[in-house]
C-alpha cells in the first residue's frame, strides 16, 4: 500500500482572504476561465496580489491547443508560481502551464507518469467548484485535440503545492452546476472505493465522502447561497474524494465520460452522472458487498447486501433525476458512434482498475444500456 499527498490544505469560509499571506512568490501569474472572472470570483486574488498576468481562455476540457499556446508565453515571462482558479478544467490546466513553464516542447509530449525533466513551478489550487478534487490530485487531464483524446499528464510533482478551498467561492454556483460537480464528487468517491487499487486510507477517504455529498447536494441545489452548512459538508466531500481517488483511482465510469467529453465536449461532470449508475449495475457481481457498505452508511436499511447494493444503485438513478441530470439519449449521441466510444474506453488508463474486468463489447452494453434508459 502506498499513500502520497504532500499538499498544504487550508480549508475554510473566508479562506480565500489568508491568500495574500501563503504567498512569497514575486511573479506569480493566474489562470482561470472567462466565467469564473464574469462571477466575480478573481477579484479576491487580484485585489490581493495586484496587477499580476491573467490567462482565462481555459475551456471547459482545456485543449492542447491553449495550454501550448499559453505556455509559450509564459516562457517569455519566467513566472515563480501559477494559481489556478475555478473547476477542474483551471485547475488541470494550471497544473499543465506550471509543467511546461519550466520544461520544452508541447503538452502532449508529457502524457503518461512523469514525464517531465525539470520539476514544475509551484501551483496554488483554488477550487470554485465541488466536483473535481484536482486541488488534491497529482494528475492533469488535458484533451488532445488533434486525437479527440483525454490525455492524463501524472507526477508527484503536479500536486499543488497549496490549495486553499473555500466553500464561500461557490455560494454564487448555479444550480445546475452544483449538480454535475457534486455528482462528479459523488462517482469519484464511490468509484474509488470499487477500484481495484482500493485502500484502507482511500476507503475511509472515500466512504465519508460518499456520507457528506449525499447529504448536502439536494439542500445545496435547493438553495446553496443560503445555506453555509451544506456548502462546506459539500467542499468537503469533494475534497475527501479527491484524497480517495487520486490515491486510488477511478473506474469505468471515468473511462466513458473522458471518452465522450473528448469526443463531444461533453461537461465531465454531467458525463459522469449520466452513466455512474450504468456501471455500477454492470460491476454489481463483483462488488456486492462494498456497495452494500455504501448503502448502509447512507440510512438504507436492507436484509440482504444484494437487496442493500441494489437499492443504493437505485438511489443514484433517483438523485440524478432530482437534481435534473441530463440522460444519455438527451446528447443525440447515434449508436454508430458506440464502437468507437467503447474503443477509447477500453484503451483509458483507468480500465484496469475498474472492480469487474470488461473488454469493448461490454463498453458497448453499457452504453446501450444507458441509451435505453
Amino acid at each position: 500500500m502506498q499513500y502520497h499527498m504532500p499538499s498544504r490544505l487550508y480549508f475554510g469560509p473566508g479562506q480565500i482572504q489568508e491568500l495574500s499571506t501563503l504567498i512569497t512568490a514575486k511573479n506569480p501569474v493566474l489562470v482561470t476561465d472567462k466565467g469564473v472572472v464574469k462571477a466575480g470570483l478573481a477579484a479576491p486574488v487580484l485585489d490581493q496580489l495586484g496587477k499580476i498576468p491573467v490567462y482565462d481562455s481555459i475551456e471547459a476540457n482545456p485543449k492542447s491547443d491553449t495550454i501550448n499556446k499559453i505556455a509559450a508565453e509564459l516562457r517569455q515571462q519566467k513566472p515563480d508560481l501559477v494559481i489556478g482558479l475555478g473547476g477542474g478544467s483551471p485547475l488541470d490546466a494550471g497544473k499543465a502551464l506550471a509543467l511546461l513553464a519550466t520544461n520544452p516542447g508541447n503538452i502532449q509530449d508529457y502524457e503518461g507518469k512523469e514525464k517531465y525533466a525539470v520539476d514544475p513551478l509551484p501551483f496554488v489550487a483554488i477550487p470554485t467548484t465541488c466536483g473535481t478534487g484536482s486541488e488534491v490530485t497529482w494528475v492533469a487531464v488535458i484533451t488532445d485535440v488533434d486525437r479527440r483524446f483525454k490525455m492524463s499528464i501524472k507526477g508527484p510533482k503536479l500536486y499543488p503545492t497549496v490549495s486553499i478551498v473555500d466553500p464561500d467561492l461557490i455560494a454564487t454556483l448555479p444550480a445546475p452546476m452544483i449538480a454535475a460537480t457534486g455528482l462528479d464528487a459523488l462517482t469519484h468517491a464511490v468509484e474509488a472505493y470499487l477500484a481495484k487499487p482500493a485502500t484502507l486510507i482511500t476507503d475511509t477517504h472515500a466512504v465519508k465522502a460518499v456520507g457528506l455529498i449525499l447529504g448536502s447536494i439536494e439542500k445545496a441545489f435547493a438553495d446553496i447561497r443560503n445555506n453555509a452548512r451544506h456548502r462546506e459538508d459539500l467542499m468537503y466531500g469533494s475534497m475527501m474524494a479527491g484524497l480517495a481517488f487520486g490515491n486510488a483511482d477511478v473506474t469505468a465510469v471515468h473511462c466513458i465520460s473522458e471518452s465522450i467529453g473528448a469526443l463531444y465536449d461533453i461537461p465531465h461532470g454531467v458525463a459522469n452522472a449520466m452513466f455512474l449508475p450504468h456501471v455500477l449495475d454492470y460491476n454489481l457481481p463483483a462488488c456486492t458487498r462494498k456497495m452494500a457498505a455504501l448503502a448502509r452508511t447512507t440510512g438504507i436499511d436492507a436484509v440482504s447486501d444484494d437487496q442493500a447494493a441494489k437499492m443504493f444503485i437505485q438511489k443514484i438513478k433517483d438523485l440524478s433525476k432530482a437534481l435534473q441530470i441530463p440522460t444519455f439519449p438527451d446528447l443525440n449521441i447515434g449508436s454508430d458512434q458506440f464502437p468507437l466510444i467503447a474503443d477509447m474506453s477500453f484503451k483509458n488508463n483507468s480500465n484496469a482498475s475498474n472492480p469487474r474486468d470488461l473488454g469493448q463489447a461490454d463498453y458497448r452494453n453499457i452504453l446501450e444500456a444507458a441509451l435505453g434508459a
